[in-house]
Order: C-alpha cells, then structure tokens, then sequence
C-alpha cells in the first residue's frame, strides 16, 4: 500500500506544474495585452498612451522600480492591478477610448507578469 502511495504521488507531481515555475510566455502575453499600451514593449513608458495620463507612465527599467519588483515579488504588480492609483489607469484607458475585457487574474498571472517584466528589466540594463 505504501508503494502505491508513493508512485501516486510521484505521479501527481508529474502532472501538477512547480509551484515556484514561472510561466514566462503567459507573463509577456498578459503584458502585451494589458500593459504595453501605456508601458510598451520595452516597459520604459514608452507605449501610445504613456503620455496620456496624468501623471505620465512611469519607466519601470529604473533601478529603484527593480528593486521593488525583488523586495516584493508579486506584491507591486498585483497592487497595481488590483487597487489602481485612483482612477489613474481605467480613467486613461476610457479617456482614450481603449476597452479592455475584464479578466479573472490568478495568482500565477502576477507571478508570471511579475517574472517577465523582471527578466525585461534584466536584459535592459
């Protein structure tokens, strides 16, 4: 019985993906989608809208906003997306006639967000 336990739950973990894996693609999906408008591609504030919000859409390759992302993983990209500035980000969008369809995030969305825009920050500095 015990072997039986044991191959079950190997085969469990098999099947099941690692807690601690992220899943970069689904990230740069989310941020191309849902951010690069106002952040671009490059997530300097360099995106159609960047300019169009008051205040202007921060760069997110700065060093101080890196260290934010490390301190707290997840924390800054889900509190951003959950509890916007105000009304900052669906006042912008509406402002510029951009409509987005809501989406259900989970949490392997901020983390996977999160690990795209850390690897990004990675490669521009």
């Amino acid at each position: 019985m015990k072997r039986v336990l044991i191959a079950w739950l190997g085969l469990l973990s098999l099947t099941q993906p690692s807690l601690s894996f992220a899943d970069n693609l689904n990230g740069k999906t989310l941020f191309s989608q849902r951010c690069a408008m106002c952040h671009g591609a490059d997530i300097k504030g360099t995106g159609p809208l960047a300019n169009k919000s008051n205040p202007p859409t921060p760069d997110l390759t700065t060093a101080a906003f890196k260290k934010r992302l490390n301190d707290y993983p997840g924390v800054i990209v889900s509190s951003i997306i959950l509890r916007p500035n105000g009304d900052l980000i669906p006042r912008t969008l509406r402002e510029n006639g951009v409509k987005l369809a809501p989406f259900a995030w989970r949490v392997n969305d901020f983390r996977d967000l999160n690990q795209y825009m850390s690897s990004v920050i990675a490669k521009s500095r």
